[in-house]
């Protein structure tokens, strides 16, 4: 007999989202937090680097919840912190 994983992955894949989701939830309160309390610069690498990995686990999150303002909030932010990092490296 032949048993199904579908349902176990469907499990494991919606706690993958839910653990993006919390990070990038403390990614972009780290990144505003510490830049609100001049413990880091806006224009670090770290900053960008957290709002462009929060923005994404934020809009994963919302994306699979169907929350699409919110997902589209997040695209943007994440465009956002992506274009600075490039002008940070240029």
């Amino acid at each position: 007999m032949v048993v199904s994983t579908l349902p176990q992955t469907n499990k494991i894949r919606r706690i993958a989202v839910e653990v993006f989701g919390w990070y990038g939830l403390v990614a972009v309160v780290v990144a505003y937090g510490t830049v609100s309390l001049s413990l880091i610069s806006p224009n670090s690498y770290l900053y960008q680097f957290l709002n462009l990995s929060g923005a994404f686990g934020l809009g994963l999150v919302a994306f699979v919840k169907r929350a699409y303002q919110n997902g589209v909030l997040n695209i943007v932010w994440a465009a956002i912190a992506a274009v600075a990092l490039l002008r940070l490296l240029h």
